[in-house]
């Protein structure tokens, strides 16, 4: 089977990273933690995810021309993405992220976006060839709406499955909506989407019904150790996540989305799909870091072939 060719149109940060014993309040000062960096931004997370997991990556991106962006670059590389339109910015410094990660594995993360809040639909526009034969392609909102907006109406003009990650939560139009394929928030997205607060199956299946209403053809809502609830017009499932020990959840929901398309490119239905993608999470909950955390297509066979 050959890999499945997948677009990533998105971020790229370099996350640094203090562990601690648990996240400081307000004003508070905390000493004592355990400082490292690590690759990260929801897109540079996603694509790694997905090109780990067994997918042909394009990433379509913008990084500053500084250590960052280089240093960035260089990793994308070493896991075998296309690197080609990945713009260096002279004007704007690389995206970085602030992370806080507690003892039981819950973060905060404050991002300065640098070089990803100047990611264009004209950059998008000029990669417009790469969509053609794709398999999908995958968004998150740590770029410019009207970017996301673009990309998902050239990948619906050629063909391609669109699968919008909606994080960082922000409210979205419904004209982006009824180009999404596979809409994947997780609890405090959806909510933040339709009002409806999600803890389980039946509020899951609630905000999904909202999701598909206003356009969107397929929503998949991850539930963090629950798993993801998977629904559209034929299915309302939960499929149910792994019990692993959290270390850093930071890349979790990344690492779900890259994964998700990687197991739709290669013809898997949509509760497989899930159950996969819920595995490619668990696996990287148990790791520090975002990218450092992905699991390998290795890894992830293994992992599910001990819980079969």
């Amino acid at each position: 089977m050959s890999a499945p060719s997948i677009i990533v149109v998105g971020s790229s940060n370099t996350d640094m990273i203090i562990r601690l014993d648990r996240i400081p309040r307000p004003g508070e000062t905390i000493l004592g933690g355990e400082f490292v960096t690590a690759a990260g931004g929801k897109g540079a997370n996603q694509a790694v995810g997905a090109a780990r997991a067994g997918g042909k990556v394009t990433f379509i991106a913008r990084v500053g021309s500084d250590m960052f962006g280089a240093q960035a670059i260089a990793g994308f590389q070493n896991d075998g993405i296309d690197v080609d339109h990945i713009m260096r910015d002279p004007d704007a410094p690389s995206g970085v992220a602030l992370i806080f990660v507690a003892k039981d594995g819950e973060n905060s993360i404050a991002v300065a976006g640098g070089a990803n809040n100047r990611l264009s639909p004209e950059d998008v526009s000029n990669a417009k060839a790469v969509f053609k034969g794709a398999s999908a392609v995958i968004m998150q909102l740590e770029t410019p709406l009207e970017t996301v907006q673009a990309a998902a109406e050239i990948a619906a003009a050629a063909g391609v499955r669109v699968i919008l990650n909606p994080a960082p939560a922000q409210p979205l139009p419904d004209n982006l909506l009824r180009h999404v394929s596979i809409l994947t928030p997780n609890e405090t997205e959806a909510e933040l989407l339709t009002g409806v607060k999600v803890c389980d199956p039946d509020t899951a299946s609630q905000a999904a019904d909202k999701l598909l209403a206003r356009g969107a053809q397929t929503v998949i809502l991850t539930l963090g150790a629950q798993g993801a609830f998977v629904a559209n017009a034929e299915i309302r499932k939960l499929v149910p996540g792994f019990k692993v020990k959290p270390v850093d959840t930071t890349a979790a929901g990344d690492v779900f989305n890259g994964a998700l398309v990687v197991a739709l490119g290669e013809g898997r239905d949509l509760i497989e799909s899930a159950r996969f993608a819920n595995a490619a999470a668990a696996l990287s909950v148990t790791r520090m870091g975002a990218q450092p955390s992905v699991p390998t297509r290795r890894e992830i066979d293994e992992f599910l072939s001990r819980h079969a």
